[in-house]
C-alpha cells in the first residue's frame, strides 16, 4: 500500500496504511476531516482548520498520519520529553526525535514487540491474531535522570535477529502512563519470547528469530 496523499488549502495530509494500527484516534478525533465508512476518499482536509488537524495528528500513535502546513502555523515539533510506551499485549509506541535506519526521520512509530509483524519494525497489529501476551505495567525501575533531561535525537536500531537497541534519552512508560524507567541505551525485545518484557534477555536466540 503506497502513501495516500490529500490536498487541503491549508494542509497537506499524508495516510501511510502499513503503519495503521486503527488506533481509531484520527475518526473520533476529527469525524468531518477521517471519515469512517465512506465510498470513495475518506479525508477531506478541508473539513477542519489546520489547528485541529495537526491535533489529531499528533494524537496518531503509529506515525500513519502526518500533516504539513501551508499556512503560517508550526508543522509538528520534537516533543518535550521523549517517551516510549508499552501498550498491553501489543507493540512500544514511542513518540521522540528519531532516526529508524532505512526509514529515516520521525516523531511517532508503533514498534512490534511480537516477533510476528509482516511490515517490521513497524506493528501491523498482527499481535491479535498471534495471541500475543504482555504486560503493559512492567516493574518500575530507579533511575537518575530527570524528565527535562529526556530530549534530543533518538536512534533506534533493529539489531539483526535480535532486539531494538534504543540510543538516546528516553523514558519508559507503562501503558497508563506511569514511569518505568529513564535510560540513554536500551535494548528492547521484538522477538515476543523475552521473559523481561520489555526488555531484551537473549531468548531470541533460543526462539530462532530472524528478521534483518
Amino acid at each position: 500500500m503506497t502513501v495516500e496523499t490529500t490536498e487541503g488549502e491549508t494542509i497537506s495530509i499524508s495516510f501511510d496504511g502499513q503503519r495503521c494500527i486503527h488506533a481509531r484516534r484520527c475518526v473520533t478525533g476529527e469525524p468531518s476531516v477521517f471519515r469512517a465508512n465512506v465510498e470513495g476518499s475518506w479525508i477531506d482536509a478541508n473539513g477542519a482548520s489546520a489547528d485541529e488537524i495537526l491535533r489529531v495528528a499528533i494524537n496518531c500513535p503509529s506515525g500513519a498520519i502526518r500533516v504539513r502546513r501551508k499556512d503560517a502555523g508550526a508543522d509538528e515539533a520534537a516533543p518535550k520529553v521523549n517517551k516510549i510506551m508499552t501498550r498491553e499485549n501489543g507493540p512500544l509506541a514511542i513518540n521522540a526525535d528519531m532516526d529508524i535506519p532505512g526509514h529515516g526521520a520521525m516523531l511517532r512509530a508503533t514498534l512490534c514487540r511480537c516477533g510476528l509483524s509482516g511490515n517490521k519494525p513497524f506493528c501491523d497489529n498482527s499481535h491479535i491474531k498471534g495471541g500475543f501476551v504482555a504486560t503493559g505495567e512492567p516493574q518500575a525501575k530507579e533511575s537518575a535522570l530527570s524528565l527535562t533531561e529526556l530530549v534530543g535525537k533518538v536512534s533506534v536500531q533493529p539489531q539483526p535477529n535480535g532486539p531494538y537497541m534504543i540510543v538516546g534519552r528516553l523514558e519508559i512508560e507503562s501503558g497508563t502512563g506511569h514511569n518505568v524507567n529513564r535510560v540513554e541505551k536500551a535494548f528492547l525485545c521484538r522477538c515476543g519470547h523475552s521473559n523481561n518484557k520489555p526488555y531484551c534477555d537473549g531468548s531470541h536466540k533460543a526462539a530462532g528469530f530472524e528478521a534483518p
